[in-house]
């Protein structure tokens, strides 16, 4: 099947096409990106490799139980759909041309690629997890990036509870009841907080062999604190929580290897550790999507340490004033990996492109409004960091509940949310319990069907397989 070349919907008609704007992804960046050009004279084309925006911050709930994933992951499609000079394509960029200002991408399902021209390009593919260079510890232990990953832990942690049940060898048992988080930033902690609060407050009850008290939740990071950008104070009061809550602390702490029965760590004085457990969560690093480093090299543009674009002060690359990067794949002024990075990016690179459009000076260079950070312990208690305030407890929780309940998309989603945060936070029970053993297996299934298919087609010089 040959390649397809998508057109917009200005070429078909007469007189002068407009200008063409694609942006690849679909988080923060691209999204509001896409919103922010509605009322431009512009063609949009939003292409991204899934069909839905990801409210990620959310996505331990989802994989504890709390949410299900379309209260955090709504129809791109559905969220655009009032915009008419915009349009949503599935696919997976593989390739940008800066040449010819063209983006090449791949649909699942798809054999032939397909390709979309542009006059402006926004670039916000974000970030993936990042296992410092052992990517063999995915195999064990899955991150958190994307709704997959949310709904693999998800049955990986209810999963255990309910195998734990079923073992009369106690040494067993206790391994399938211990929880490995790895990363004390805020998803860490946030996780760590959650499987706490299942197997102390919400799961005591229903199981008649054993006691879900019983469970050994452990938390682990190489540096000296959790939740390091909020502060020594803060970060202290998240400790002393935790470990209220259950969870095991273990900071200055390397992990040296992971398994399918359990984790090796290494301390700062040297000593190492081993630590047996059934579930393992990985919760910390990211690198930038593999994206960037295409699109670096096309450009003759550089990437930082973790793979991202450097770009200039007006977040395009150099040499190419007609590419912007944003979010996560951009690399400006330390700033960091947040979403309020990806939504002020992105809208301040749509900005340019309207202001050059109309033939209007730029705006001054893109800065960074700091709105602050915010992470939940447990319910009724997380810590929040605005401005020259800190503070910790029901108040930085209530704060933390309005501020992503704004930043939610759509009236019903965070209708469904504010439910379900009523059942699990004012009570004691878990909305979206239901696991599979597809969601467990399924990805490393995919991974084995797309090494066997690889190594098929390099049987098969010059040939085509379609599956």
């Amino acid at each position: 099947m040959d390649e397809t070349t998508h057109t917009s919907a200005a070429q078909g008609r007469s007189g002068p096409a407009r200008h063409r704007v694609v942006i690849i992804g679909s988080g923060f960046g691209g999204l509001f990106a896409a919103k922010a050009l509605r009322r431009d004279d512009v063609e949009v084309t939003l292409v991204a490799a899934t069909p839905h925006h990801l409210f990620q911050p959310l996505l331990y709930q989802v994989a504890t139980g709390v949410l299900s994933q379309g209260e955090v992951a709504p129809a791109t499609r559905e969220i655009l759909e009032h915009r008419a000079n915009t349009r949503v394509l599935l696919g997976e960029v593989t390739e940008i041309d800066p040449d010819t200002r063209t983006v090449k991408a791949r649909a699942p399902g798809r054999t032939a690629p397909f390709t979309v021209g542009y006059d402006s390009l926004i670039v916000a593919t974000g970030a993936n997890q990042s296992y410092f260079g052992n990517d063999r510890f995915a195999d064990f232990a899955p991150g958190l990036k994307s709704i997959d990953d949310a709904l693999e832990v998800r049955g990986r942690i209810f999963g255990a509870f309910e195998l734990a049940e079923l073992e009369t060898d106690p040494v067993v048992r206790q391994r399938r009841l211990t929880f490995v988080v790895v990363g004390a930033g805020p998803t860490g902690v946030e996780m760590a907080g959650q499987i706490a609060e299942l197997a102390h407050r919400a799961l005591p009850g229903e199981f008649r062999g054993m006691d879900t008290r019983a469970a050994r939740i452990v938390l682990v990071d190489a540096l000296p604190n959790v939740l390091s950008s909020f502060g020594d104070h803060l970060s202290e009061k998240a400790k002393r929580h935790l470990e209220k809550l259950g969870v095991e602390v273990r900071l200055n702490a390397m992990v040296d290897d992971v398994d399918a029965t359990g984790i090796d760590i290494k301390q700062k004085d040297g000593h190492h550790e081993r630590i047996e457990a059934q579930t393992k969560i990985w919760a910390a690093g990211v690198a930038a999507s593999p994206l960037g480093a295409q699109l670096a090299k096309a450009a003759g543009a550089e990437v930082d340490r973790a793979g991202r674009v450097k770009v200039q002060p007006d977040c395009t690359v150099p040499g190419h004033p007609e590419i912007f990067v944003v979010g996560d794949l951009m690399s400006l002024d330390n700033l960091p990996g947040v979403a309020q990075v990806a939504i002020q990016s992105g809208r301040y690179a749509a900005r340019q492109i309207g202001l050059r459009l109309d033939g209007k000076p730029a705006d001054p260079p893109f800065h960074y409004h700091d709105k602050g950070s915010m992470a939940t312990i447990s319910r009724l208690s997380a810590v929040a960091s605005v401005g020259k305030l800190r503070f910790a407890g029901f108040a930085a929780w209530v704060l933390w509940l309005v501020v992503h309940l704004m930043y939610l998309v759509g009236f019903k989603n965070r209708l469904t949310t504010v439910l379900h945060w009523t059942v699990s936070f004012i009570g004691r029970g878990r909305s979206e319990r239901a696991v599979t053993a597809q969601q467990v297996f399924a990805r490393l299934a995919l991974q084995q069907d797309a090494q066997e298919s690889r190594a098929a087609e390099n049987a098969v010089p010059g040939s085509t397989l379609r599956r």
